[in-house]
């Protein structure tokens, strides 16, 4: 099992480019395989990875992910071609569906037919990557238009790999299963192992990279642990997404927390943030994230090992450069061997 390093959502906690760049050369020397940049309303990730890649030599660099409805299939295909020239053949493009809340909010695009929507994209996305001229005829997309004086084109520069992996980010069965069938690798967030497993069996095909993302703290006082983990995952599951959509909210009822995930985002939304995330109960953040002592830490990285995951992408909540470089040390030297 590789090591992922995600560089999460830029603009918090006071760090600045020099200190994400020095994290990211720290986990590249220490071994990890790949570094994933998120895109919400922030920081573009491309630009950020183009930047990246030329102060790096060795680690992949993934985007974590890019919404479908802000860019369209043949703009991602040219941005992850570009990436990949820039760094020698080490991109890898990571896209996903977003929610009703950025899609409807911010791209002004209706949140409709996801499935369709993400089955004509991934499509389009490979045809272009392969050098092949893009014809379509989906259910959400066709190319070139009818009826107009479009003409089918070819993407003009092709990636250094002869095929740049893509990966979907999926948690419902069906949409996994559509990563089994058309992408090279799996995005998972907030998966713990056991629900990783479940939920692997719906890609139905051997060789795709199972890569959850997990935040992962790595901390002697397990109460300490838990409540610096309660902030990020009181955001994804009481913020990111309305009262009526909330694909992590959901998960959390999935894992047998309905209740309690359903009060802590109502506390959320109705502007009362702290009281959310004292009302997120222990269980539920060991459920959702890695936290605690080493030898704990240790035990949950192997049963991901176990459930099938390929590459294990660790998002670091502590708040200062210093901090994560620590926790990229500690969780380096926890990591169980490849069998």
């Amino acid at each position: 099992m590789r090591l992922g390093y995600s560089m999460s959502y830029w603009g918090g906690a006071g760090l600045g480019p020099a200190d994400h760049l020095a994290l990211v050369r720290e986990a590249e020397a220490l071994g990890y395989s790949s570094v994933w940049a998120a895109e919400t309303y922030g920081t573009d990730p491309a630009s950020l990875l183009a930047w990246i890649a030329g102060q790096t030599e060795r680690i992949a660099l993934g985007t974590g992910v890019l919404q479908m409805s802000g860019r369209k299939p043949v703009v991602a295909a040219m941005t992850a071609a570009t990436v990949d020239q820039l760094s020698g053949g080490r991109a890898r493009l990571g896209v996903g569906l977003s929610g009703p809340q950025v899609v409807e909010g911010w791209h002004g695009e209706p949140f409709d037919r996801p499935l369709a929507r993400a089955r004509d994209y991934l499509q389009v996305v490979r045809k272009a990557l392969g050098g092949e001229p893009v014809r379509h005829d989906g259910a959400t997309m066709t190319l070139p238009l009818p009826g107009s004086e479009g003409k089918e084109l070819t993407l003009a520069v092709s990636p250094v790999q002869d095929r740049l992996p893509v990966y979907l980010a999926a948690m419902g069965p069906k949409t996994v299963a559509l990563a089994g069938e058309l992408a090279d690798g799996w995005l998972a967030i907030h998966f713990p192992p056991d629900h990783l497993a479940k939920m692997a069996k719906h890609l139905n095909r051997d060789g795709l990279d199972i890569a959850p993302m997990v935040l992962t703290l790595v901390e002697e006082d397990q109460e300490l642990a838990y409540d610096m983990m309660r902030p990020m995952l009181a955001l994804y599951l009481g913020g990111m997404g309305s009262r009526r959509t909330n694909f992590y909210n959901r998960l959390a009822a999935t894992l047998g927390f309905e209740q309690e995930a359903a009060r802590m985002q109502e506390a959320f939304l109705d502007g009362r943030q702290g009281e959310a995330m004292t009302m997120l109960p222990d269980a539920l953040v060991d459920a959702m994230t890695m936290c605690g002592p080493a030898g704990k830490v240790r035990e949950r990285m192997a049963a991901y090992q176990e459930a099938g995951a390929t590459t294990l992408i660790v998002g670091l909540v502590t708040p200062t450069r210093r901090l994560r470089s620590r926790q990229l040390r500690l969780i380096a030297a926890l990591a169980p061997a490849s069998p």
